[in-house]
């Protein structure tokens, strides 16, 4: 089963547009979006009803540092569908406010050393979403224990306790430049855990090469709000090769 998770990108309780990785020039949605008349974040979630999905607390990952800035709406999506969440978590006390989302919370190699996730990993077995985080060509990491190329990392994630892996490549989001199928395919061989793809789906096309590769599935946004994958995907949220 290869799922399909819908993005929600959340800046001040707003759903923005995530492009490039440049998160201080997203702009509200619904400018460009097909699907979309609101920026709303519950407008979005009632009007696209995904049947899964991935939350970025924008405020936090820029490091605003206001966790109650978004908590609100996200508790409200957490109610409506499964959701994972990434609230730029760094510290094993990071989780505390989170602890409803156990399970759920992603661990980015942006905010999180390699230590704090395999400490993680041994508090929460089997439960942890771990994202590796890739821009400019290597691994995002502000750890000198996360190595910069992705192999590598995968390499030292194969001897953890993990639920699943997302690999965002932050200089796709957004851009529809479509996926490193050859990256892609060494990383699926290599890893001993479910792998989800997150940056550059531009149609049905690129899910299908990600299903034939092997992936578990795929994060996408931009491709559903400019109408490239049909919104009964997202509904669905899986992909069986139609």
């Amino acid at each position: 089963m290869f799922r399909i998770v819908f993005v929600l990108d959340i800046y001040n309780a707003t759903v923005v547009h995530a492009q490039g990785g440049e998160r201080r020039n997203y702009m509200p949605v619904h400018i460009n979006s097909k699907v979309c008349d609101t920026s709303g974040v519950m407008d979005v979630v009632r009007t696209l009803n995904p049947q899964e999905i991935y939350v970025a607390d924008l405020n936090v990952l820029q490091g605003e540092m206001q966790p109650e800035a978004n908590r609100e709406a996200i508790e409200k999506i957490a109610s409506m569908a499964p959701t994972m969440l990434d609230t730029g978590i760094r510290e094993l006390e990071d989780m505390d406010p989170w602890k409803d989302f156990a399970g759920n919370l992603i661990l980015g190699t942006e905010t999180c050393s390699m230590e704090t996730i395999s400490r993680i990993c041994e508090t929460y077995p089997g439960k942890s979403i771990v994202s590796i985080d890739r821009k400019g060509g290597k691994v995002l990491s502000s750890s000198d224990d996360i190595p910069e190329d992705t192999l590598a990392v995968l390499e030292v994630l194969n001897t953890l306790d993990l639920k699943d892996i997302v690999y965002l490549d932050l200089d796709r989001v957004g851009t529809g430049k479509g996926v490193d199928a050859h990256l892609l395919g060494k990383m699926n061989s290599l890893s001993t855990h479910n792998l989800l793809l997150g940056g550059g789906v531009k149609n049905m096309e690129d899910i299908r090469i990600l299903d034939d590769i092997g992936l578990a599935g795929a994060l996408v946004a931009t491709a559903v709000h400019n109408g490239n994958i049909p919104l009964n995907i997202v509904q669905e949220g899986i992909f069986n090769g139609r």
